[in-house]
């Protein structure tokens, strides 16, 4: 059943800080060509492509009372329902250094402290948003005061009322989150490394990795390969799309938009092939911009046409 309507959660958004550089130097002064302050967070990211793409989206989580302002703004932009509950302090500042090289250096700061009573507010707007919402989107880090248990347990309460939860975190949040059975999971090869903790050299072996991950009753397992495009595992079946070599400019964003268009294309019951060539798509593009968010739709379908697809025989 198509639905343009969606809730993205962000429990630790934050803002991003991030400078373009020619090269940066550790440990000694490096001169930044341009910056930019924006607000972020891996769901705020996933909820503004949604935007872009036609979605209703409701944005929650916890946000700093402080520095609340960029928020609201890109809130309003977007048209999104705000239900983001406000917390003491300041949300967190990411820095971002983009190299010309297309190497990104990230600085993750710790979130806010979130405590019992706005736990408790955020889980009645959660089973409020139950009653009107089907697709249900928990992405990036947690914040000081929520576990990896307590956000597996809401993955959970999601998953059981039947909603479609996509999760996409990473380390202790990742590990617990999956024993939650969300509905679609998008780790890239460097999360799925860490997961099951040994290296992936090769395809082969992210796929093996992949698979040992259906025992835990995960619908649909999709991992990121970078420049090597998108692995989707459905019902004991692998297809692979692999985009065009891009003209890199920044990965920030990048995971986040192939989250968004997995949802979208899900939430308009495109065909499995259409899905997957147009979130690779999306993403793809996403990396030869500095942002996140969908320009222009018309190049994502040009591009959605040189997505080479694959069924991988197992």
């Amino acid at each position: 059943m198509q639905t343009t309507k969606v809730v993205t959660i962000t429990l630790n958004p934050a803002l991003d800080l991030t400078g373009s550089l020619d090269k940066l130097h550790t440990g000694a002064v490096s001169l930044v060509n341009s910056g930019s302050l924006h607000a972020a967070g891996k769901g705020v990211n996933v909820a503004k492509v949604l935007s872009d793409l036609g979605a209703e989206v409701t944005v929650t989580g916890f946000l700093g009372s402080d520095n609340q302002e960029l928020f609201g703004q890109l809130f309003n932009t977007m048209g999104a329902q705000d239900k983001f509950i406000r917390v003491a302090g300041s949300t967190r500042i990411n820095v971002k250094l983009v190299e010309q090289s297309g190497n990104v250096s990230d600085i993750n700061f710790p979130g806010v402290y979130v405590g019992s009573d706005a736990i408790q507010q955020f889980e009645t707007v959660l089973g409020e948003l139950m009653q009107s919402h089907d697709y249900f989107v928990f992405a990036g880090s947690l914040p000081q005061g929520i576990s990896a248990e307590q956000c597996a347990k809401w993955v959970s309460w999601l998953q059981q009322n039947g909603k479609r939860v996509l999760f996409d975190s990473s380390r202790d949040a990742l590990a617990k989150g999956l024993d939650s059975k969300p509905w679609l999971i998008k780790p890239n090869d460097e999360e799925l490394a860490q997961f099951v903790g040994r290296h992936l050299d090769n395809q082969e072996q992210c796929l093996e990795a992949a698979e040992s991950l259906t025992s835990k009753g995960i619908a649909n397992i999709v991992v990121s390969m970078g420049a090597e495009g998108v692995l989707w595992l459905e019902n004991n079946q692998w297809l692979q799309a692999k985009p065009p070599r891009m003209n890199v400019v920044s990965t920030v964003g990048a995971g986040d938009t192939l989250v968004a268009g997995l949802c979208w294309g899900h939430m308009q019951s495109l065909a499995k092939e259409e899905l997957l060539s147009f979130a690779t798509a999306l993403s793809a593009l996403a990396v030869g911009q500095v942002g996140v968010g969908v320009p222009n739709i018309e190049e994502v379908k040009s591009l959605q046409q040189k997505i080479q697809l694959q069924e991988l025989s197992r």
